[in-house]
C-alpha cells in the first residue's frame, strides 16, 4: 500500500495540469515513474490499481471526482454540463460536448470517431454486464429501471447479455444527450456510475470481447507500448480538446490556479511507467509474468471513490 501511494504522489508532483497535447506536448519531455504491472487495459474489466492509474490517462466518463474541492463534487469531464436532475431524482439527463474523438483504431475504417451518447451507453452496460470479469455490478443493477432483468437473463445458464435489447433506465435520446432512469433516488451510487469510462464498440466486437491490449479511448494519453512485467509508454494523444485548469479552487490553490492560467498543458510528451515490485513471476514459456500470476498480486481496486490524488487530466510538466 505505501509503495502504491509514493508511486501516485510520484506521479501527481512531477505533473500538474491541462491538456492540448497536440499543441503543447513536448516529445523531448519524458515523465517517467514506477509501479506494479498492471493487469488490464479494459475499462470495464480492471480489478486492480495500478491497471485503474493507467486506464483514466487513456479513457474518459462523463464525470470526474474534483479533486481540488473540499467536499469532492463531481467535475464534467465529457458531459457539456452538470446532469439536469427531474422527476424527483429519479431521471438524470446528461448532454456530451460536440467532437470529441477517439483515437484512430482499424475498426474505424480510417475515418474519424466522434464520441457520442450510444457509446456511454453501450460502455455503462458492460459495467453491469455479468459475464465479464468484474461479474457485474449489483448496486446500479438494482437502480437502472429495467437493468435487473436483463442481468437476470444473463445470468442463467447458458445466457449472454443482450446489449441491443432496449434498457428503459438506460438511452441514448440523440447522438449527444444520455438519459437515466432510476427505480429510486440513489444519488450516489448513480454518481459513481456516472464516473466509468467510454469505449468504443466496434473495437470491441473487432478485438472479439478481449482489448486487455486495444486501449482506443479520448483520453489525454494513448498506449504507445506494453511490455508486460517491464514498462508500459502512453504518448500524448494529438487529437485531445483544450481544456483548463479550474478556477473553482479552494484558497490554498488560488495560487496554482493563477499560474496556469492560459497555459496549453500537459507539457510532456510521454509517460513511462517501469514495472517494480512482487509482479516478477516468470511463466512456463518466458521471462514475463503471465496475466493471471500477474493479477494474484496486485492490489485489488475497490468501489469506492479515491481522492488522494490529481486526476490525470491536470498533468503538466
Amino acid at each position: 500500500m505505501r509503495l502504491r501511494t509514493a508511486c501516485a504522489i510520484a506521479i501527481v508532483t512531477a505533473a500538474i495540469a491541462v491538456a492540448h497535447p497536440s499543441a503543447a506536448a513536448d516529445p523531448r519531455k519524458v515523465l517517467r515513474v514506477a509501479s506494479p504491472d498492471i493487469d488490464t487495459l479494459d475499462p470495464q474489466q480492471y480489478n486492480d490499481d495500478p491497471s485503474f492509474q493507467v486506464l483514466r490517462a487513456i479513457y474518459e466518463p462523463l464525470y470526474e471526482w474534483s479533486y481540488l474541492t473540499s467536499p469532492v463534487r463531481l467535475a464534467p469531464v465529457t458531459a457539456a454540463g452538470p446532469p439536469e436532475i427531474t422527476d424527483r431524482g429519479l431521471t438524470w439527463t446528461v448532454h456530451l460536448q460536440h467532437g470529441i474523438r477517439f483515437t484512430d483504431d482499424p475498426a474505424f475504417g480510417g475515418k474519424p470517431r466522434e464520441l457520442t451518447a450510444e457509446d456511454y451507453v453501450y460502455s455503462l452496460k458492460r459495467w453491469i454486464d455479468p459475464t465479464l470479469r468484474r461479474g457485474g455490478a449489483p448496486e446500479i443493477t438494482a437502480v437502472i429501471a429495467g437493468a435487473r432483468a436483463l442481468v437476470d437473463a444473463a445470468e442463467k445458464a447458458g445466457g449472454k447479455f443482450e446489449y441491443d435489447k432496449p434498457l428503459e433506465g438506460l438511452r441514448a435520446l440523440d447522438r449527444y444527450t444520455l438519459q437515466l432512469k432510476l427505480t429510486a433516488p440513489h444519488y450516489p451510487v448513480v454518481r459513481n456510475f456516472l464516473t466509468q469510462a467510454a469505449v468504443a464498440r466496434e473495437v470491441v466486437e473487432a478485438a472479439r470481447g478481449d482489448i486487455r491490449t486495444r486501449a482506443i479511448g479520448t483520453g489525454p494519453y494513448r498506449l504507445k507500448e506494453w511490455k508486460r512485467g517491464s514498462r508500459i509508454v502512453l504518448e500524448a494523444n494529438p487529437y485531445y480538446r483544450r481544456i483548463e485548469f479550474p478556477t473553482d479552487v479552494p484558497p490554498q490553490y488560488t495560487e496554482l490556479s493563477r499560474a496556469m492560467r492560459g497555459k496549453a498543458l500537459p507539457q510532456i510528451g510521454s509517460v513511462e511507467v517501469n514495472v517494480i515490485g512482487c509482479c516478477r513471476t516468470t511463466s512456463s514459456s518466458g521471462n514475463t509474468p503471465s496475466a493471471a500470476s500477474s493479477a494474484s498480486c496486485f492490489p485489488r481496486r475497490t468501489r469506492s471513490t479515491s481522492t488522494s490524488t490529481l486526476p490525470i487530466r491536470y498533468w503538466a510538466g
